[in-house]
């Protein structure tokens, strides 16, 4: 029977650098995925060029960029391996990178760069990995006089693996048709952990069919905007880019605003976040006779304007006859779109998974559960970043801390 001091499963971002530097820490290491394709979610990321972190991450106030039942339980790992300390290693493996607005930063040539510098990081710490191999069923046996530690036998496609620890990287329920499972959840429902409900986050939103029908027509039109969602201390807001997609909005300010958007609530939108829209168009109705969606193409996008006022029929004339009271009423409405989402793309559109292990049910410091010997790290856990790099040094973070636990605790049995 094959036995290794870790057994990792989940060849993802989390699985793959917490091997690395376990193995590199002098651990007998094994990583296990089903998928016979490795890191394909980093594969697929930042457009194929992977937001792999972002340098304005404040681990002291992670509730900042982090939703979490408890989203003070990233601080610890957050705070001891940092957005510098990554990039430091892509800058030691010579991987051209660039930073893009708000702090992101982003491969220069391909996310296959990060893949290929963590598999090298598995190499030089010996890591075995067997990808295309399925983990069929976990037991733990207690620890007696002859094992003082207790250990897991793992029943997989490559016959029987013992560990004394077995670490769950498998990530959430996004992106299925790349391999995401619900392997992580059962793991821990089957030991009795405690878990938060799942959703999809930074996913598109989508509204009712006919309702959406005039606006369809703009798919494809992207345009900055200011977003938010929810009332009094739980209102959120971003200033972002918007998407019109055929079925709904996308693009960053709507992924970022789907995590904190309930179900049957509104969404508010400042289609000309730059522009006092009253002042302007009171000007142009003095000055100028235009029609009135010429003249309010030279505030929003053409597209936006001639479907805007193509609905309406009032406003199919000059903008110097059009009456004050409709001028401000178009203000308003282009200021203060409120529009109620019917839904989402669901998880096949969704970059991460909302929810996942309870935190209460697991040590920040060592990501080790109340389990013994069982650990989560990544996305299964009941913590998810903002769009741009959060959700990645979130990974790194998570992994690191449970590596370095790893390595202490096998220190500790040493002596």
């Amino acid at each position: 029977m094959n036995s290794f001091d870790v057994v990792i499963v989940g060849a993802g971002a989390a699985g793959l650098f917490c091997a690395g530097v376990a193995g590199q820490a002098g651990l007998k290491v094994l990583v296990i995925d089903h998928s016979l394709k490795v890191a394909e979610k980093i594969r697929i990321s930042g457009g194929g060029r992977c937001n792999f972190t972002n340098r304005l991450l404040d681990a002291s106030a992670p509730h900042k960029h982090f939703i979490s039942q408890n989203p003070h339980f990233c601080r610890s790992a957050l705070s001891r391996y940092t957005p510098q300390d990554f990039i430091d290693l892509v800058q030691k493996h010579g991987i051209a990178f660039h930073e893009k607005h708000k702090g992101q930063m982003f491969c220069d040539h391909s996310a296959e760069d990060i893949i290929r510098m963590l598999l090298s990081e598995c190499d030089t710490g010996g890591v075995t990995r067997w990808a295309g191999c399925a983990v069929k069923s976990v037991q733990h046996h207690a620890s007696t006089e002859a094992d003082t530690q207790g250990h897991y036998t793992l029943s997989t496609d490559q016959g029987p693996v013992t560990t004394t620890s077995l670490v769950v990287a498998t990530g959430g329920l996004s992106i299925p048709q790349i391999g995401a499972s619900d392997w992580g959840y059962r793991i821990a429902s089957q030991f009795g952990l405690r878990l938060v409900g799942r959703r999809p986050g930074l996913v598109p939103l989508t509204f009712d069919g006919a309702a959406w029908a005039p606006y369809a027509q703009l798919a494809g039109l992207a345009l900055p905007v200011a977003i938010e969602t929810g009332e009094k201390k739980q209102r959120m807001h971003f200033d972002e880019d918007l998407l019109f997609t055929h079925r709904g909005l996308s693009g960053p300010a709507v992924l970022q605003i789907s995590s904190y958007w309930q179900a049957g609530t509104p969404i508010s939108l400042n289609l000309a976040p730059e522009v006092n829209l009253p002042e302007r168009l009171s000007d142009a109705k003095r000055r100028s006779r235009k029609l009135l969606a010429n003249e309010l193409a030279s505030l929003v996008p053409s597209r936006l304007a001639e479907a805007w006022v193509s609905a309406q029929p009032d406003l199919q004339r000059p903008v110097s006859d059009v009456p004050d009271k409709a001028l401000t009423q178009l203000a308003e409405a282009l200021s203060h779109w409120r529009l109620t989402p019917t839904g989402s793309e669901g998880y096949k559109k969704a970059e991460v998974t909302l929810g996942g292990l309870d935190t209460r049910d697991l040590s920040s410091q060592t990501m080790e559960s109340k389990q013994p010997g069982l650990y989560f790290i990544g996305e299964v856990v009941d913590v998810t970043g903002w769009l741009g790099g959060y959700n990645f040094q979130w990974a790194w973070a998570s992994a690191h801390a449970c590596a370095t636990a790893l390595a202490q605790n096998r220190q500790q049995e040493v002596i």
